[in-house]
């Protein structure tokens, strides 16, 4: 069935200037306006990604606190204790994390460890320093890697001769026409 255009819709109220839409006769329309729903109430299911796979992560996720910096420590490699490692990190300013201080950390625990009430996973100590110390050791080994490029550099320089320079400044020129000739 084709509905009845506007015309034919307001053929009846021809005679008035306003049309009231309760007037129209819902025979004209061929519209079941009963099993209209509103627009609110139709819901269409939504687009849901299906979920993937993705490997766990080997170390877990901790709360971190402003104004620290943390990082895991290596205290032991191929079932072999890193004493040294530990002891380096320890005199650079590392203190480990206490386990009361994560309980969310709990179920990661190494029951086997040598740091008691510590952070400790797969050989892998939880350490934390203020993030000044961070700022400071990265300022510090920058400098250092400035200092050892420009000993580079400069020794290289060192073996320049004019006759034969290591770098030439190369520069090119455009001219138009002819060259004069005296």
């Amino acid at each position: 069935m084709a509905l009845p255009t506007l015309p034919t819709l307001f053929a009846k109220n021809a005679k008035d200037e306003t049309v009231n839409p309760d007037s129209i006769d819902s025979k004209d329309t061929d519209i079941d306006t009963d099993t209209r729903q509103d627009r609110d109430l139709n819901t269409r299911e939504r687009f849901q990604r299906q979920a993937t796979w993705a490997p766990a992560a080997l170390l877990p996720e901790i709360k971190r606190e402003a104004g620290w910096a943390y990082r895991w420590i290596r205290t032991s490699m191929a079932g072999q204790a890193d004493a040294t490692n530990v002891s380096s990190k320890m005199r650079e300013g590392w203190e480990p994390v206490s386990l009361s201080a994560h309980p969310e950390l709990h179920l990661y625990i190494d029951g086997n460890t040598r740091f008691k009430d510590s952070v400790e996973v797969g050989g892998l100590l939880l350490c934390k320093t203020p993030e000044e110390f961070v700022e400071q050791r990265t300022a510090y080994y920058s400098n250092q890697t400035q200092a050892q490029s420009d000993a580079v550099d400069n020794s290289f320089m060192k073996e320049s001769d004019k006759r034969m320079p290591l770098f030439k400044e190369k520069s090119s020129a455009t001219s138009f026409g002819r060259k004069k000739t005296s």
